[in-house]
């Protein structure tokens, strides 16, 4: 029987979905959370939105660090897929308590 090939990402799977520990402006005492997409690594990525390129105001004021246990199981993907995920994820946080930001 031959072996099966490891599964490569096709050139179009460059998308990821991202998950951003917040500072909680609302000062509730709850944990807070941005998710996003991009067609960089989340670590570019969030290194934009700290240096105010394409931000999100709320990652920029009170963006602590990105959280990848949330999210690299997911990663890559194509850009259609990511679009999904992302409102997913955002949701599946909302639905566990957290306070959640982007997920558009």
């Amino acid at each position: 029987m031959p072996r099966k090939k490891p599964k490569k990402s096709k050139e179009s799977d460059h998308h990821h979905v991202y998950v951003v520990f917040l500072r909680n402006p609302k000062g509730d005492g709850k944990a807070a959370y941005y998710v996003g997409m991009t067609g960089l690594s989340p670590d570019q990525r969030f290194q934009n939105h700290k240096q105010g390129i394409k931000a999100a105001r709320i990652v920029r004021r009170c963006g602590e660090r990105l959280v990848p246990r949330l999210y690299a199981h997911l990663n890559p993907m194509p850009y259609a897929k990511a679009v999904e995920m992302e409102v997913a994820l955002a949701d599946s946080l909302r639905k566990r308590g957290y306070v959640v930001y982007g997920g558009h």
